[in-house]
């Protein structure tokens, strides 16, 4: 039961680090599309003063940000459920582990 526990508990740890690995990526690609979205606000700005720039590719790179920041956005509540859900595992098989000594105790003081 401890070794099974404990092979939980390493897989479980695993996981946490391969979510705290996407959080990492996803917060990278946030700062790429933030930057473009800057861009993209600039290009508003100067569309608005009376430069002429070509409206299509404007809204292009718009749609493109707003497409890329949604799959970023799910990909990121997807970590924080995973780390979420192995933060939760953890503190159960820390609380098995913590019976499982104390009744261990108890037995060897029986005896």
């Amino acid at each position: 039961f401890v070794h099974q526990t404990e092979w939980s508990l390493s897989l479980m740890t695993q996981r946490a680090m391969e979510a705290e690995s996407n959080v990492e990526k996803l917060k990278e690609e946030i700062s790429v599309l933030q930057r473009e979205l800057e861009c993209s606000k600039a290009e508003n700005k100067n569309l608005k003063a009376g430069q002429t720039m070509d409206m299509g590719a404007v809204k292009h790179n718009i749609d493109f940000a707003l497409q890329n920041l949604h799959k970023i956005l799910m990909g990121a509540n997807w970590s924080i459920s995973q780390l979420a859900s192995g933060a939760q595992s953890l503190y159960f098989v820390a609380e098995v582990l913590r019976s499982t000594g104390r009744i261990s105790k108890a037995e060897a003081e029986k005896e």
